[in-house]
């Protein structure tokens, strides 16, 4: 398993790259301020951060209890991002409507382009940062 510090790591340059992509995108497809999509995206990031680490470690640790093992295959990988965007939506949805002062349908919307985002830069974000910073012991993905 990955130790404290490989997965503080993992969640601030997870975050960070994330918003450097995110704001932008998120601006330019909604057509909303940026300073908008900004607060938006780093109340989601704060949000994020403590849910990754948290989700993260309680991921592996079902792993290793059902699988014997956090070696993640592409199929886990998949259910991994889906999961946690997920439960990060739940939470998101009416912030974001209230905030934005739009319906939650419209705030449905917003995060769930956000989330869409979240879920394939998940995706390869993690799988980059196993091949970067791999567990000790596991084959190389």
């Amino acid at each position: 398993m990955r130790s404290t510090g490989d997965r503080i790591r993992h969640a601030i340059s997870f975050e960070i790259v994330g918003l450097l992509i995110a704001i932008p995108l998120g601006t330019w497809v909604f057509n909303q301020p940026m300073h908008d999509m900004g607060v938006v995206a780093i109340a989601g990031t704060l949000l994020a951060t403590g849910w990754n680490y948290l989700y993260n470690l309680l991921f592996d640790l079902g792993m290793l209890k059902w699988f014997g093992s956090v070696a993640k295959t592409f199929a886990i990988r998949v259910v991994h991002a889906v999961m946690f965007e997920i439960g990060l939506l739940l939470v998101m949805l009416p912030l974001v409507a209230l905030y934005l002062g739009v319906s939650l349908w419209h705030a449905l919307l917003i995060d769930g382009g956000f989330a869409l985002f979240y879920m394939v830069y998940a995706l390869v974000f993690n799988w980059v940062y196993d091949l970067v910073f791999p567990v000790p012991g596991l084959p190389t993905p």
